[in-house]
């Protein structure tokens, strides 16, 4: 395991924490959940005015996205516990836009054009790439996902999706040449 280095004297400034969590729902579909908390060390100005103290939350704000077993989205719901202004919370009806889309390749980008920029926040939407992670996390090791084949074409099912998603996996590597010999490439070079 590689770790870093010692760092130098430094203090801490801001905190971030973001947690998903992964549910199996009594009927039958998967609630996906996440919580980004941020915090500042000092006294910071809020942009509406006002003053949030050191340690407070800036932002507190959870994403709940319920998808079934092909990680289709059935409901999205958004919350904001804590916000840096009061009007922030009045973008959360847009993220229902969501409803409809797979948690898949392409979902990040139809993401960005559906709620990104002014039509939704930034941070839900930062939020929401962790949450589709943490639904494969979830569901495939339960229903085998890991050979999930989307059809090619209108045909039989094509080349699993998670190959070719990190180094460990690639067409060319040997876990692809073990587990899916008939997708594996030879090696380059």
């Amino acid at each position: 395991m590689t770790q870093h280095p010692p760092a130098a004297g430094r203090s801490l400034i801001h905190e971030r924490q973001v947690v998903c969590r992964g549910y199996r729902r009594d009927d039958g579909l998967w609630d996906i959940e996440g919580h980004l908390t941020d915090v500042k060390t000092y006294d910071f100005m809020k942009a509406d005015g006002g003053v949030l103290l050191a340690g407070q939350p800036v932002h507190e704000m959870t994403v709940r996205v319920t998808i079934d077993n092909h990680f289709l989205i059935h409901a999205v719901e958004v919350s904001m516990q804590h916000q840096p202004t009061s009007y922030c919370d009045t973008i959360l009806p847009n993220f229902a836009s969501l409803v409809g889309l797979t948690l898949g390749p392409g979902f990040r980008q139809e993401v960005r054009k559906r709620v990104g920029g002014v039509r939704g926040c930034t941070h839900i939407v930062e939020m929401l790439g962790p949450i589709a992670t943490a639904a494969f996390q979830t569901i495939a090791p339960i229903l085998d996902h890991y050979d999930y084949k989307p059809p090619a074409d209108d045909g039989p099912p094509g080349k699993p999706l998670i190959i070719d998603s990190c180094h460990v996996l690639a067409a060319d590597g040997p876990v692809v040449a073990m587990k899916w010999p008939e997708f594996a490439t030879k090696p380059k070079g």
